[in-house]
């Protein structure tokens, strides 16, 4: 059969260089039932042969429901990665299938959600969202919206995330438990998370008597932003001639690498001389040379509670806000304090 090279290649042509309905490839293309194996692979090598590419964005347009979940995260965050993994594999528990859009430092949270209305996603699932309430209440209104891994009060918005306070506390108690006292919390520098990390690491240390032994420094993200508060603190304790920390928190496991970094750079030793925690239990922080202690927030259970909850959503239920138990993931980056 003789194509024109002017004009894609259609179902119907596949159709008929297969010897088949066109109902019988559009089953196959969407890999639904009503098929066997022996027509599958046929019409898929007929397919792959012409050159037929299937058109999934017009496909949704003859379909009322999209069955298409729209994503935004952020590109530089190891978490949110993990997190995109996990939701990949609850949409399709779910039958839908998933949309990304990401962050970058040259690309904002409004342009990357921008470019999802364009795909008639029926929900959409914001990581670690950066935008106001205003206007998540705003996103709202054009249709079903979850967040992740933020506290939000937003009507119309639902919350699906980690204990954040109780999760800096599991850190802080473990750290105690080990026998540290001087202790230091890299706060998120208004991340979401940030206020209620910084929260639970004052409550904390106040409950094991050590509020005066415990400080707060700026920090932020990134290995850069671990690496800068690893310096403060130390050039702070040098100058006020107090003792520098025995162990630092960090805000996620991206930062504490930078910390791990700085400190090592100083001449000190991860745990020996400095024990260090990370939050998030992102896949680089179970990296051999990382190996890094850290609070885990249950990516798998995050990203099915926050499918689950836009599916619900989408037909048209009003699912509530989920708050999830961290726990304790220990690795070799804490240990006693140094002896006298």
């Amino acid at each position: 059969m003789a194509l024109r090279p002017d004009r894609p290649v259609t179902m119907a042509d596949v159709a008929r260089a297969a010897g088949v309905s066109t109902a019988l490839v559009s089953i196959v293309v969407r890999g639904a039932p009503g098929a066997s194996e022996a027509t599958r692979a046929r019409v898929a090598e007929v397919a792959e042969r012409l050159g037929y590419v299937h058109d999934r964005r017009a496909a949704q347009l003859r379909r009322s429901s999209s069955r298409t979940l729209g994503v935004v995260f952020e590109l530089q965050q190891p978490f949110h990665g993990d997190l995109v993994e996990h939701v990949y594999a609850a949409a399709a528990r779910h039958g839908y299938e998933v949309i990304l859009s990401a962050v970058a430092p040259t690309r904002a949270e409004r342009d990357a959600l921008a470019s999802l209305r364009q795909d008639r996603c029926e929900a959409t699932i914001l990581l670690g969202s950066r935008l106001s309430d205003p206007e998540l209440a705003d996103l709202s209104t054009r249709g079903p919206t979850v967040v992740v891994a933020r506290r939000v009060d937003t009507p119309g918005v639902t919350s699906v995330r980690a204990d954040d306070t109780a999760g800096i506390g599991l850190a802080v108690d473990h750290l105690v438990r080990l026998g540290h006292r001087v202790i230091a919390f890299v706060d998120g520098d208004g991340a979401p998370g940030s206020e209620d990390r910084s929260i639970g690491f004052s409550h904390s240390m106040s409950r094991h008597g050590l509020a005066l032994d415990g400080s707060v420094v700026h920090g932020g993200l990134s290995e850069d932003d671990g690496a800068r508060a690893v310096r403060t603190l130390l050039d702070d304790a040098r100058s006020s001639h107090r003792t520098p920390p025995t162990a630092i928190i960090a805000f996620n496991d991206r930062c504490a690498t930078g910390v791990v970094s700085a400190l090592l750079a100083q001449g000190l030793s991860v745990p020996r001389d400095v024990s260090v925690m990370g939050y998030d239990d992102s896949r680089v922080a179970g990296l051999d040379h990382v190996d890094l202690t850290t609070v885990s927030q249950d990516a798998p259970a995050l990203a099915e509670a926050a499918v689950a909850a836009a599916v619900a959503a989408t037909r048209g239920e009003r699912p509530s806000s989920t708050v999830l138990k961290p726990t304790l993931a220990l690795r070799s980056s804490t240990a006693p304090p140094p002896g006298p």
